[in-house]
């Protein structure tokens, strides 16, 4: 199998895009990640006519929210899931009905073959979408305190900690900041969160490893950590789950065929 490739995340400042890089990036890697600000997204939540559509299920949750920055964030970050997966499948965002699984990870009802996640620090919002595989995403401010004794004990492997205590002073933080973003892309992408034991594994070289530092998969994870936004870094972890690399990701073709028939027979009604 081919390693797999993470796409590089695409700054994409409104929902008027620009969008085009995100097919491209699904045609040849199976994944895509868009990065922005709830800020950039902001005047588009307060202006739409369109938002009660576009929020669809999560409306209500919307206008329970009392704190006015937590619900602009919220609907920031739910219109940009939706407009980075109509850009994927050619569809209008208000068309596509976003729920949740256990755990809070979305989905999109209808479309078995994509995966998505979300992450959001501060102002920043990624979404990473994936259409072989499970995706998770995972951003942190670039100069976020850490506690290196703490991670030591708590968080990385022996070999992470070994290799982290090899590097110079200045570049532990850093270093150990990347991993820890990595490890918590990796657990979005499993489902597990912060439930999964981030001491059970490890990356070392980019790739996933064991405690005690040995290769644990072939190639069919892949992860990479960008920096973002000036000040912030972005993790991913991307799967290979072996299904059909058709470039197609027009509704058409990744909409579930029984959950088209059923639309199909409604509409005829």
């Amino acid at each position: 199998m081919e390693r797999v490739t993470c796409a590089a995340p695409l700054h994409v400042p409104r929902p008027h895009g620009p969008w085009p890089a995100v097919r491209e990036d699904l045609f040849r890697h199976g994944n895509a990640l868009v990065c922005t600000t709830w800020s950039e997204w902001l005047p588009s939540v307060l202006t739409t006519p369109r938002l009660r559509e576009l929020l669809g299920d999560d409306w209500q949750r919307y206008r329970r929210t009392r704190d006015a920055a937590v619900r602009y964030r919220f609907a920031a970050s739910r219109m940009l899931i939706k407009y980075t997966a109509a850009a994927a499948l050619a569809v209008p965002p208000e068309y596509l009905d976003l729920a949740y699984r256990l755990g809070g990870r979305p989905y999109l009802r209808g479309f078995d073959q994509i995966e998505l996640s979300l992450s959001h620090t501060g102002d920043v919002m990624a979404v990473g979408l994936s259409r072989i595989g499970r995706i998770g995403v995972d951003v942190e401010p670039a100069e976020r305190p850490v506690r290196l004794d703490l991670l030591e004990t708590q968080v990385f492997t022996p070999a992470e900690a070994r290799e982290l205590a090899e590097l110079p002073e200045g570049e532990r933080t850093a270093h150990a900041l990347r991993l820890w973003t990595l490890k918590e892309a990796y657990s979005k992408a499993l489902g597990q969160g912060l439930r999964f034991g981030f001491k059970e594994f490890g990356f070392r070289q980019g790739r996933l490893s064991a405690p005690d530092g040995s290769r644990v998969t072939r190639d069919e994870w892949g992860f990479a950590t960008y920096p973002v936004m000036d000040r912030f870094l972005l993790s991913v972890a991307c799967h290979n789950a072996g299904l059909s690399t058709a470039g197609d990701t027009s509704v058409g073709t990744m909409l579930d065929q029984g959950f088209l028939s059923a639309m199909t027979d409604t509409g005829q009604q």
